[in-house]
């Protein structure tokens, strides 16, 4: 991979990254589209990585179908897929993690205390890897782009990290792998946490901006619906993450939600203008 990328820099050709963990989708080739617009190499990635699962999450379940992501990377024009080995990448007495202080500290980081160092260090190895002048991130994935984001500038990758907007269904769920996990009931259910960011934002623009307000609407709406299990409904500031008592600035409503065994998240940005 290393001598392909020095190959690609050494023709002054730019390289767009795409790190994935496969069961490729409709969100996921959105990024691939963007990276084929924005670099003249397109590398994709193919790796379902442990270091991000906590013990009894989903890791050895998470849907993979490698001859069918690899047809739809193609498809979309990446030049390269790289599908890089488990145990290459964490060989025997591995030790290095990489860890930011305070960003983990809010959202899916506090549930799930392992996943956000998981990220960071598979994303720094892959870049190591990979040598990218352009990387590509969903903007479902809010707190993993911003804590990428923050990751680059701390550890002086020359990196353009580049987000892109959510991609739902035409219902409005959020696209996610995971949802290949829901029952046909669960699926209509699944809805309510779309029409909850929808409900904080028609709250916000009829004059309602105490957070706690909003949160508590969101909450009722959600558990209206049978079957789910609310993780965290957050307002915050979409930098810090830190929590935003008054919108009266742009800010990051972010949920996390169960539907039966399955974790669900979303987010939107709720602006009072």
């Amino acid at each position: 991979m290393q001598e392909h990328s020095d190959l690609m820099r050494g023709l002054g050709r730019t390289i767009a990254f795409v790190p994935t963990m496969g069961f490729l989708h409709e969100g996921h080739l959105s990024l691939i589209r963007k990276g084929r617009e924005l670099g003249d190499n397109l590398i994709v990635s193919i790796f379902v990585n442990p270091a991000q699962f906590s013990p009894g999450e989903d890791f050895e379940s998470y849907p993979r179908n490698l001859d069918r992501d690899f047809e739809l990377a193609q498809k979309e024009g990446a030049d390269v897929i790289f599908i890089p080995d488990g145990k290459e990448l964490y060989p025997r007495n591995f030790q290095t993690y990489i860890e930011l202080e305070k960003l983990p500290n809010h959202l899916c980081g506090i549930s799930r205390p392992t996943f956000l160092k998981g990220v960071a260090t598979v994303v720094t190895k892959l870049f190591n890897l990979v040598k990218p002048h352009i990387a590509v991130f969903g903007e479902k994935d809010y707190q993993q782009l911003i804590v990428i984001r923050r990751m680059v500038r701390d550890l002086n990758f020359e990196i353009n990290i580049v987000g892109v907007p959510t991609l739902r269904e035409p219902d409005g769920l959020a696209m996610s792998s995971r949802n290949s996990y829901l029952t046909p009931e669960q699926r209509i259910n699944a809805l309510c946490i779309y029409k909850s960011l929808k409900k904080a934002q028609e709250l916000l623009e009829g004059g309602v901006n105490d957070a706690a307000s909003i949160i508590n609407a969101a909450s009722g709406l959600i558990k209206s619906n049978e079957g789910t299990n609310i993780d965290y409904i957050s307002i915050c500031d979409p930098e810090t993450l830190a929590d935003m008592e008054t919108i009266n600035r742009p800010a990051l409503m972010a949920l996390a939600v169960k539907m039966g065994e399955t974790r669900l998240i979303d987010n939107m940005i709720l602006n009072p203008e």
